[in-house]
């Protein structure tokens, strides 16, 4: 595993942010503030093992556009749900979506992605098959998820990271 060198703007962001907390610049704040923030950059890049290499981040500005249209509408859709707008009943459940995307983070933000929007939860992923459980407040029809998914997310965060 190669070693990255600490990335300086980390550790002068946390002194500062300690700083700030504790509404003082005495000298023992500093010091213990500079301590610290050398301590959790050290701690935080051990956990790291593999570093993230984006790749055409214009495609980042697309995704973020899409995932804010989608948390607004499902804000609207779980809203009138839970205020009891809908006269049906909903839908609930889980279902599994076969996924191309491998690399790590592209999971991660995917994961992120998903269970930030209401009515969505990311339940589970089986790494051997590649495959999510997905659980869904208002489980209409599988196949409009299992598209919206690879379309709108898996597709770009493909692009980004792999």
């Amino acid at each position: 595993m190669k070693r990255r060198p600490l990335i300086p703007l980390m550790p002068v962001f946390l002194l500062l942010t300690w700083l700030l907390l504790n509404d003082s610049v005495a000298p023992g704040q500093v010091v213990l503030g500079a301590v610290f923030a050398v301590l959790i950059t050290v701690a935080v890049a051990r956990l790291r093992p593999l570093p993230a290499w984006p790749h055409r981040l214009y495609v980042a500005i697309g995704l973020i556009w899409h995932v804010f249209v989608d948390i607004v509408r499902s804000n609207l859709a779980v809203g009138r749900i839970i205020l009891g707008a809908s006269r049906r009943q909903p839908t609930i459940g889980f279902m599994q979506i076969p996924l191309d995307l491998r690399d790590p983070h592209g999971l991660a933000m995917l994961a992120v992605i998903v269970t930030g929007t209401p009515g969505t939860v990311w339940a589970g992923h089986d790494a051997e098959h590649n495959v999510l459980t997905l659980h869904v407040l208002d489980l209409k029809d599988e196949g409009t998820w299992v598209r919206t998914i690879k379309d709108r997310y898996e597709r770009p965060l493909m692009e980004i990271f792999e």
